[in-house]
């Protein structure tokens, strides 16, 4: 069985007892992590694609270590003016042990009760429908007559006034000892 889980951004292939290093999380040396953003489960020929991610399912992890990646060097140039920075990063890492993959989760189990909310009987829709559209109909009137009005006048105004190109400036370019030249 296999998982594609989801952490610091980026996603990750895991099966039983693979490591891997993954950008810091909170966590002491020894502790249990839960992974819980489960993308895609995958057992031989059975597929569960999920959407954004798989519902009851999770991965957990033990933390063998928190590490740091290798250093990388940025360094900003800009040609012909004597402008240079150097800045170095290294990135702060957790290896991680998969230790178990779970396609069912007990913390998934109390959002399906919350999920299941009371119901509205479907004669209250009924009498709740005329109404939402009748406040949405009276809130839309007012507001397309005050947005035509203003269109209406910027395009009274673009009418009365035809464009003007304007002629483009001749520059001048100084040479050496002040003399100057004309652009044509």
């Amino acid at each position: 069985m296999y998982a594609v889980v989801k952490t610091g951004g980026k996603q990750y292939r895991v099966t039983k007892d693979d490591t891997i290093l993954v950008e810091k999380l909170d966590a002491d040396e020894g502790q249990t992590v839960t992974l819980s953003d489960v993308m895609l489960l995958g057992d031989d020929d059975k597929v569960t694609v999920g959407t954004p991610v798989v519902a009851n399912a999770s991965v957990e992890a033990q933390v063998i270590s928190q590490t740091r990646g290798p250093k990388i060097i940025i360094f900003r140039r800009k040609r012909r003016k004597n402008h240079r920075r150097t800045q170095g990063h290294r990135q702060d890492l957790t290896l991680l042990k998969i230790t178990h993959i779970n396609t069912s989760s007990k913390k998934a189990a109390p959002a399906k009760k919350a999920a299941a909310k009371p119901e509205v009987k479907p004669a209250a829709k009924k009498e709740a429908a005329p109404a939402k559209k009748a406040a949405a109909k009276a809130e839309s009137k007012p507001a397309a007559k005050k947005k035509a009005a203003p269109a209406k006048k910027a395009a009274a105004k673009a009418e009365s006034k035809p464009a003007v190109k304007k002629a483009a400036a001749k520059k001048t370019v100084a040479l050496k000892k002040g003399t100057a030249k004309k652009n044509d």
